[in-house]
């Protein structure tokens, strides 16, 4: 393919890339969750989520199920692992332990203050996309539209971006990797192998990139060094947690016999194409699927020894033939993550080779599923407001007796029938007074009360147009509730949600600290 536009305009589309990232991702900000809605922290795990996660602002998920990220971000409060309480909040303490790095970093940049840890935890794989399209665009190196598309479908991957998307660890350890092969290419191979043990301990698969650092002779004392340099600092930390907590399960569940993983998810994909009710989730994992099989084949019809990219690919490629069922199943599934080094590896190759385009458009077909992965964007319908004053953290939210809170560009407003109550949340979980204000209005003349603790804190007649209101809370432990009934009866206040008629509405509400007279 001759070279398209200008060294400016690859640049520039490449910024644009970035953009799209960053949109991505901001969808899940929050002023007091920040970027917790990643961890995928489910409320079926309330009661083993260790102390911090209870007193600190985290995002909390109403029965979807929970994810590997909440283990590795709980775990960021303890990377020694000598307290009682994550060995309870963990699923499966020595597999999770095994992948200590992205915990113990978060701790280390949080300087070990149980404020920060959770939230810089959140966006560590934020930071490894970015260091990741930093160093991809030099190894490849972006000069055209085809680097320019290996380069986006190594960083818009369903791999890359479910990392991301749930807080894992497996995006750290490609940037880790990536840098390794970096140091590769400019002769510092020693550096490269101390990478690739910093790698593995964020993810143990991550080892196999050492081939990419090895130099003929084969069996040289440099080569022994290197694999040795790599393998150490994991096999210290694999005794280290033996030693914590006895012998466990080593993980060879997640393998097979050659292609018995590979064949039942191509079978279970087509399956789901043909009969899934979300198509496009399902047609795209396929294409994934089908794109981890066209690295394969590539790597496979091309084989050169001597090339450090090329024995990457080699090798992932046989890790994939070998992959469990565990590994493969779901929508992607884990094997689009675990694979990553060869999806970097077949994109540098092809690069390199001056390949076909078809090569790079087939090998990349997980960036479709990529999307999806971030599409569904967790909305809480029942909070009214959040964000901070005075030093703490504020979220507001209707009960069920409220109707889902309409969001508008400059509104937020939640109906209710007779009677109904807001919960409000402060952290730290203090004794403090909160400024409350915002505006009322019905869709008939009401006389509205609102009380805390049956203390009646305003009352007022209501109408069609807002009415402004402001209340003094008193915050006991972090916690609040104000009452809201009205004087002219209405709906049954016990009666369905949908037999319910909406009386009145609560929006744009504010909170501030009291001011001093």
């Amino acid at each position: 393919m001759p070279r398209v536009g200008s060294d400016r305009l690859i640049r520039a589309a490449g910024a644009a890339a970035v953009l799209v990232f960053f949109a991505f991702v901001a969808q899940f900000w929050h002023p007091v969750w920040g970027f917790t809605a990643f961890l995928q922290l489910d409320s079926s795990n309330d009661n083993l989520k260790i102390a911090a996660f209870k007193t600190q602002p985290v995002y909390v998920y109403q029965n979807t199920g929970g994810y590997d990220g909440l283990y590795y971000a709980q775990l960021a409060y303890h990377p020694a692992l000598a307290a009682p309480e994550i060995r309870r909040a963990l699923d499966n303490p020595i597999y999770r332990a095994r992948r200590i790095l992205p915990s113990a970093l978060a701790w280390l940049l949080a300087l070990g203050r149980p404020a920060w840890i959770v939230h810089v935890y959140s966006v560590l794989n934020i930071v490894a996309w970015l260091a990741l399209a930093a160093i991809v665009w030099r190894l490849l190196p972006v000069r055209d539209l085809r680097s320019w598309l290996a380069w986006a479908g190594v960083l818009f991957s369903t791999g890359t971006l479910s990392s991301v998307r749930l807080a894992l660890t497996d995006l750290v350890a490609l940037a880790i990797v990536a840098g390794a092969m970096l140091a590769v290419e400019r002769a510092r191979s020693q550096t490269a192998a101390g990478l690739i043990a910093a790698a593995a301990l964020a993810r143990e698969t991550s080892l196999l990139a050492i081939a990419g650092a090895l130099r003929r002779p084969w069996l040289s004392r440099a080569n022994l060094q290197r694999v040795a340099i790599a393998i150490v600092p994991l096999g210290v930390w694999l005794l280290y947690i033996r030693w914590l907590f006895g012998p466990g399960d080593p993980g060879w569940s997640n393998l097979t016999r050659p292609l018995a993983g590979v064949a039942g998810k191509l079978d279970a994909d087509i399956s789901a194409a043909l009969h899934l009710g979300d198509r496009p989730i399902a047609w795209t994992t396929l294409a994934a699927t089908l794109g981890l099989i066209v690295q394969t084949f590539y790597v496979a019809t091309r084989p050169r020894i001597e090339d450090g990219w090329w024995r990457i690919g080699a090798v992932y490629a046989v890790l994939m033939l070998c992959l469990g069922k565990s590994v493969w199943e779901g929508f992607p599934g884990a094997a689009t993550r675990v694979l990553l080094p060869m999806a970097l590896a077949f994109n540098v190759l092809v690069v390199r080779d001056r390949a076909a385009v078809v090569w790079l458009l087939a090998g990349n077909l997980a960036v479709l599923n990529g999307y999806l992965v971030m599409r569904d964007v967790p909305r809480d319908t029942r909070e009214l407001a959040a964000g901070h004053t005075g030093g703490a953290a504020v979220v507001v939210r209707t009960d069920a007796r409220w109707f889902d809170v309409e969001r508008g560009w400059r509104h937020a407003t939640a109906w209710s029938s007779a009677s109904s109550e807001v919960e409000i949340e402060t952290w730290p979980h203090d004794e403090r007074a909160i400024e409350i204000d915002g505006s009322v209005r019905s869709r008939q003349p009401l006389v509205l009360t609102v009380a805390q603790d049956h203390a009646v804190l305003w009352r007022n007649t209501i109408l069609d147009r807002p009415v402004h209101f402001v209340l003094l809370c008193r915050m006991r432990n972090g916690h609040a509730r104000l009452e809201f009934s009205v004087g002219t009866p209405g709906a049954r206040s016990n009666a369905p949600d949908e037999d319910r008629a909406p009386l009145f509405a609560v929006e744009d509400v504010r909170f501030a600290s009291p001011r001093l007279d």
